[in-house]
């Protein structure tokens, strides 16, 4: 197993990795729409909320030399469903086909507060 780290990300909030690499698998842990230069949350909308979300995932992926097309399966959690349209919609931005396959769940609160969080699955070829 391999840690798997970057000041392009946010730190990690507590005693979990940002990413590991295992095999020929990455595991990116849930993500949120926090600024990794200042902290904050980038915006209380969330479609900005949403790529600044991928963003970050995208910054983990490089400490593996992966990018968002090697994700095979996410899981979204959104403090409100009404929400999901708007996420999806910069998703859909972010993500190519095939699109990974996904879970999306409504959740009563997040560590921050946030309105969306996202973790990810990649496969190294």
């Amino acid at each position: 197993m391999e840690e798997l780290s970057t000041d392009d990300a946010p730190a990690s909030i507590g005693p979990f990795s940002q990413g590991i690499r295992d095999g020929d698998t990455v595991y990116v842990s849930g993500q949120g729409p926090i600024d990794p230069d200042s902290g904050d949350v980038v915006s209380q909308d969330v479609q900005e909320q949403t790529e600044r979300t991928l963003e970050n995932i995208e910054a983990v992926l490089g400490a593996a030399d992966l990018s968002l097309d090697d994700v095979v399966k996410t899981t979204v959690f959104v403090n409100d469903m009404r929400y999901y349209d708007d996420v999806n919609e910069i998703y859909g931005d972010y993500m190519s086909e095939p699109y990974p396959a996904r879970s999306a769940v409504e959740v009563v609160k997040l560590p921050v507060d946030i309105k969306v969080e996202i973790e990810a699955i990649a496969s190294v070829e």
